[in-house]
């Protein structure tokens, strides 16, 4: 079946369609636009700018979430009468299956792949998409559209979900709400309204939200019809998920969360727990990546915020070694510095937080040290470790002040490891 466009968008697409982003989200909406029959110019600050005379020749403009709203290229075009969505709003006026939509601080891409891996493992059609990596503009092009049948499981990041006016949900999962993307949103309940205004576009009754979205929504006076509050805190072990990745905290919240849509939908509970059984978790999500004389090498680099930081400290019997710091997302560094020292037997300082943390490190009596590179910091924790010790890269921060992205910090500290592996030996 071809894609069709709507009435609203159609007249739109006859002048080329303005990208903004050259990016992974940029790059979807422009293969969408291919598809769709249109013209496509990127626009990106390390190629082509917008300005007002590239405005004239645009009718649509579709931007990446690293595009605040009051970003100036989006001020040209709407002056221009362009019409700006969202990415994530360019791919839903295309899409015919359903959305299953995930948001959260933490722990919303590991909800979405189980989900779109529990779905598959039913026979179901179901796909990972949004901030996970997959545009959902890319998913709809690739699938046309996608059957009415099929479910587009898509993470919704808060840059995502704030200017959304034309995607809507079938159900909505938020995981958790804690500090973080400060440097974008002026505070906490602008933060937590971004997210909101993913609930407002979920079909009503079909929300679920854990504990601590619902203390802050209580807190900013928030409230929908229907929200499922599940509560994700403090519950019993579940003997049925020993040995998966959802025996423990945190990702025993995901499953709680999953559980509770799963039968929302009337689907075997016993087909959930053994999608649990086989499911595995992504690359640089506190994964194990070696043992070297006692001392085991943890990658946890998709931890970018504080919460996660503590999420994955938490999990460890004994003070770590911990590789920490990088671009500043906002957020108090010396109150995080307070409530994780407990957990740090000695931190080892990278990025462009490292001075602010060693101060904050300093001040509560630990023992700590600046290093220039990942692999300087990989080396001195590799000394300084001894038999049942854990060295464990969990940032606690953005990776593009010395990365590419939080993917390339992982794959650098795994190659650093390998190399101290090789010196060793």
């Amino acid at each position: 079946m071809t894609l069709v466009a709507s009435d609203f968008i159609r007249s739109r697409l006859v002048l080329p369609v303005a990208i903004f982003g050259g990016g992974v989200s940029g790059s979807g909406a422009r293969s969408l636009a291919g598809a769709v029959g249109a013209e496509a110019v990127v626009y990106d600050s390390k190629g082509e700018p917008f300005t007002e005379e590239a405005s004239t020749r645009h009718g649509l403009a579709v931007y990446s979430p690293g595009f605040p709203p009051d970003h100036p290229w989006l001020a040209i075009a709407r002056a221009a009468g362009c019409l700006c969505l969202p990415e994530l709003d360019f791919a839903a006026l295309f899409w015919r299956g359903r959305i299953i939509a995930v948001t959260g601080t933490n722990g919303k891409t590991t909800l979405t792949e189980f989900i779109a891996h529990a779905l598959r493992s039913t026979g179901r059609q179901a796909h990972a998409a949004g901030n996970v990596g997959f545009p959902f503009a890319r998913l709809a092009a690739e699938s046309d559209g996608g059957e009415p049948g099929t479910a587009a499981v898509c993470e919704v990041s808060s840059f995502q979900a704030e200017e959304l006016r034309h995607f809507r949900a079938d159900s909505a999962i938020w995981t958790n709400f804690a500090e973080d993307h400060l440097e974008r949103h002026p505070g906490m309940e602008a933060y937590f309204s971004a997210k909101w205004n993913l609930l407002e576009r979920t079909e009503a009754g079909h929300v679920f939200a854990g504990c601590s979205v619902r203390a802050h929504a209580e807190r900013y006076g928030r409230s929908l019809p229907g929200i499922v509050w599940v509560p994700t805190e403090n519950q019993m072990a579940d003997l049925r998920l020993a040995g998966t990745v959802f025996a423990e905290y945190p990702q025993r919240e995901n499953f709680l969360l999953a559980s509770a849509w799963w039968r929302s939908e009337g689907l075997p509970e016993s087909a959930l727990y053994a999608a649990a059984r086989s499911f595995q978790l992504g690359r640089h999500r506190l994964s194990r990546v070696g043992q070297l004389e006692g001392v085991t090498y943890w990658n946890d680099s998709k931890a970018t915020n504080f919460h996660a930081v503590e999420a994955a400290l938490a999990g460890f019997r004994r003070p770590v070694h911990l590789i920490a710091g990088g671009k500043s997302k906002g957020g108090d560094i010396a109150a995080f510095v307070r409530r994780i020292s407990p957990r740090v037997r000695h931190a080892y300082l990278i990025g462009e937080t490292r001075a602010e943390m060693a101060a904050a490190f300093t001040t509560e009596g630990v023992p700590h040290g600046e290093f220039a590179s990942i692999e300087e910091a990989v080396a001195a924790a590799g000394h300084s470790g001894r038999l049942g010790d854990h060295v464990v890269l969990s940032p606690g921060f953005a990776s593009f002040d010395l990365f590419r992205n939080y993917e390339d910090r992982g794959e650098r500290f795994e190659r650093a490891v390998s190399s101290l592996q090789t010196v060793r030996t």
